[in-house]
């Protein structure tokens, strides 16, 4: 019980409930609406649902096949440092924790989609007029999020440590 209660991994809870949104939202998607379907929800947002078989902005995504492989194995790889950190991350660096949950959440969300299906199920889509913004899901906003927080703690951490 001191993993979770003196460690980084006090927030076990926001990862469950990340991972269980970010599934539950794929699952809805992936069962009611046709690949390349899209539903309008305002001028610039709209639900789209495509499979990514590559990484980040569909990177590598028409590499062949191995690249499943490769980005599961990465995703494990990763998964495995953030939890073996996050169990010697002090309870008391609130930041870098939140950070580390969120990437952890994230990398799990997408390894259980490329594990089942061979792709990652995304449906979020941001455009602007002839712009458009890769589609992406609940998992890479939290990889993102906790990114921006990892960047963000690098360069605040000294301070927060002396107090």
């Amino acid at each position: 019980m001191q993993l979770f209660n003196n460690t980084a991994w006090r927030w076990w809870w926001l990862i469950l409930l990340l991972i269980g949104l970010d599934q539950l939202t794929k699952q809805l998607v992936h069962q009611n609406m046709a690949l390349y379907d899209s539903i309008e929800l305002l001028p610039f947002f709209n639900l789209t649902y495509v499979r990514n078989y590559g990484a980040a902005f569909s990177f590598l995504s028409d590499a062949g096949g191995w690249q499943r492989w490769f980005f599961t194995v990465l995703a494990v790889v990763i998964s495995t440092v953030i939890a073996v950190w996050m169990s010697r991350l002090p309870r008391q660096q609130i930041k870098l924790g939140l950070a580390l949950s969120l990437v952890f959440a994230g990398a799990i969300g997408n390894l259980i989609d490329r594990s089942i299906y061979g792709y990652v199920i995304d449906f979020f889509h941001l455009y602007y007029q002839t712009w458009h913004y890769p589609a992406f899901n609940i998992a890479d906003s939290a990889i993102c999020i906790g990114a921006a927080l990892i960047i963000w703690d690098s360069f605040s951490s000294d301070s927060e440590a002396k107090k």
